[in-house]
């Protein structure tokens, strides 16, 4: 299970990696801030953009079948490796970013379903970017949200590498959930609830961040914390029914040993 394996990496933290400050990487390929409008940043090559990240981390390759289409995917190695003590003090931070999980793989398919012509989607907890590439393909506009900054950057990678329309990028706190996020036509997250407070959080923003009639997505490897999620989507004023589920099962051509259970919501905007 997921909350194991996060708890393993949780009492890891003196196996921090030291990596370059994403402000000096920005320096470095000379942008601004992911949190500015694209049309504010300088464009970055793919192959630029490839040879930073790969000197920052250690990067793997994958290839993974979303909807008929095959994407390159380019992520970490590890997420225990990116693990940092001072984050993890602050405000419990833990890279789970850095994976490609069960439920990214099940929404990423789900979203693959879709016709995105003329719609607008965000994703909530971004990671690599393996859903917002499915969503990409599908046509929507997207919008790809993450607390790492560094996982924007693989974000952006991903869908260059793939050939894709560029999607928007932004670092959001749901702490602190930017209000001009709003009048999504479709919104989802995957394996995003594993603090029991999330789930008020991320039913919050689903509610904020669609518009009426609109339909959120989520998928959750049936995590313990998760499951007030329902109830609290009730209570922002969405509606949402019982669970599709998935598995078990694990990521085609990634970790046999990782396999899950995973809970597919759908909710609306009523």
């Amino acid at each position: 299970m997921i909350s194991s394996t996060r708890s393993a990496q949780s009492q890891q933290l003196s196996r921090v990696t030291q990596t370059v400050s994403f402000e000096n990487f920005l320096a470095t390929i000379g942008q601004v801030s992911v949190k500015q409008p694209p049309s504010d940043r300088p464009t970055t090559s793919c192959a630029e953009l490839e040879i930073e990240l790969r000197r920052r981390f250690d990067v793997v390759e994958h290839q993974i079948a979303i909807g008929g289409r095959r994407f390159e995917l380019r992520h970490p190695r590890s997420a225990d490796d990116l693990i940092d003590e001072g984050d993890f003090a602050r405000d419990e931070r833990l890279p789970y970013w850095a994976e490609i999980w069960p439920s990214a793989y099940v929404l990423a398919e789900r979203i693959s379903e879709e016709n995105g012509r003329g719609r607008r989607m965000l994703e909530l907890g971004c990671g690599s970017g393996l859903s917002a590439m499915a969503a990409l393909a599908s046509g929507f506009e997207v919008t790809a949200v993450d607390y790492y900054s560094d996982a924007l950057q693989f974000v952006r990678l991903n869908v260059m590498l793939n050939e894709l329309p560029p999607a928007t990028v932004r670092s959001v706190d749901w702490r602190a959930f930017p209000i001009e996020l709003h009048d999504f036509d479709v919104v989802v997250a995957a394996d995003v609830l594993y603090e029991r407070d999330y789930c008020r959080l991320i039913a919050a923003a689903f509610k904020q961040s669609l518009r009426a009639g609109g339909m959120g997505l989520l998928t959750d490897p049936q995590r313990v914390k998760a499951e007030s999620f329902p109830d609290e989507c009730r209570r922002a004023g969405l509606s949402v029914g019982e669970p599709n589920v998935f598995g078990p099962l694990s990521v085609p051509g990634g970790d046999t040993f990782v396999k899950q259970t995973v809970n597919l919501f759908e909710m609306r905007q009523v």
